[in-house]
């Protein structure tokens, strides 16, 4: 279960969103701007609603009832951002072991790089990787932590069209492979779509709907309109 009830000033922008949802993957989609990024930092911890309460699977991470508002290192989440974030002077190797438990089975970071496809870049720095491969590195970087929770900050941002189909290729795979409560932010109607089991649908701050992905998907894509990726099937 994911329980979202918060209240968050950022300058002139208001955010007061209340949703409770059961899906296993669920989308913010909504235009720039619209308050999806500021919610899913909010639930990551880099973020201090001024009230509400945050929990994912009966873990409650804020609460201003009780006085609950964990520290994000304490928070059990997996967060890509954007940017992927990865150490430029450590290898891929290196990379995705950083933060992972040490009591990890070997076979844990063997599961995670045979998934991604990620085993002949282990060697590599990040400045020798292309846009798709960075953002495969920093998924299984998150993943490696053992988290409570994923949460993905526009996984197919500012890739070109071969490196996008990658990577929601993987996307896909994870899901159907990985049984991990993901939340991720999109305007992408495409890579909802196959993704998400629900859509959180955000409009200047407010929630709009929230549907199942079947409503969704039956729904016009503009005007959030992305190139839809061949050979993609929803994943369940």
């Amino acid at each position: 279960m994911i329980e979202l009830d918060l209240t968050l000033q950022r300058g002139e922008f208001s955010l007061e969103l209340a949703l409770a949802s059961e899906a296993r993957a669920l989308a913010l989609f909504g235009h720039s701007g619209c308050g999806k990024t500021t919610t899913l930092l909010a639930i990551a911890g880099l973020l201090h609603p001024q009230r509400g309460r945050i929990a994912i699977g009966g873990h409650v991470l804020f609460d201003d009832a009780t006085g609950v508002d964990l520290p994000a290192p304490r928070r059990d989440l997996g967060v890509v951002f954007q940017d992927a974030r990865l150490f430029q002077h450590l290898s891929v190797r290196d990379n995705l072991r950083y933060g992972m438990p040490r009591d990890a089975a070997p076979t844990s970071f063997d599961e995670v790089v045979a998934l991604l496809g990620l085993a002949t870049l282990l060697k590599r720095r990040p400045g020798q990787l292309s846009g798709g491969q960075v953002r495969r590195v920093a998924i299984g970087r998150a993943l490696l932590r053992r988290p409570r929770a994923l949460l993905l900050d526009e996984p197919l941002a500012n890739l070109h069209r071969e490196a996008r189909a990658e990577v929601l290729q993987h996307l896909v795979r994870l899901k159907r492979e990985f049984a991990l409560t993901t939340i991720m932010v999109s305007h992408q109607h495409d890579e909802v779509a196959a993704l998400a089991d629900a859509v959180a649908i955000i409009d200047d701050g407010r929630l709009a709907a929230l549907q199942d992905v079947a409503a969704f998907r039956a729904r016009p894509a503009a005007p959030f309109t992305a190139t839809v990726v061949p050979g993609i099937a929803a994943a369940r």
